[in-house]
């Protein structure tokens, strides 16, 4: 009888969970070998360092303490104030231009950015080159 109620009892989740070996500041990139994997049952962590490795950290990170998701992200291709390509493209026309990004940005990321020539704020999607897309659905 007792084995049957210690069967139906629940048992603490066993789980692992990444940590950081060094302190890692915001905007590092994380390497491999910054990484261990301990076990520990901590909701919302990332337990994958192939999943980390080449991020950029988002905040400061401290040795020892868990990596959640919301802290690495990809790296940024624009930094705040940076002059960047900006081009609109719809159809045939294609229109180039210099903005400086009012945000920082990954690939894929909109951003806001202001155009040189004009003092409009356009929304542009961060390219891999490092360039900003105004498209119609965007601008």
């Amino acid at each position: 009888m007792w084995r049957l109620i210690c069967c139906l009892l629940p048992l603490p989740a066993s789980a692992d969970a990444l940590i950081t070996n060094r302190v890692i500041k915001a905007g590092q990139m994380i390497e491999a070998a910054d990484l261990s994997v301990v076990q520990a049952d901590i909701p919302g962590t990332l337990s994958d360092p192939a999943r980390v490795a080449g991020q950029e950290a988002r905040v400061m990170l401290y040795p020892g303490r868990p990596i959640r998701e919301d802290q690495v992200g990809p790296p940024t291709v624009i930094a705040r104030n940076q002059v960047v390509g900006l081009s609109y493209i719809a159809g045939s026309l294609a229109i180039s231009t210099e903005g400086r990004a009012l945000d920082r940005g990954s690939v894929g990321d909109v951003i806001r950015v202001v155009n040189l020539s004009s003092r409009n704020t356009v929304h542009g999607r961060v390219m891999p080159d490092g360039t900003v897309r105004v498209s119609p659905s965007e601008g």
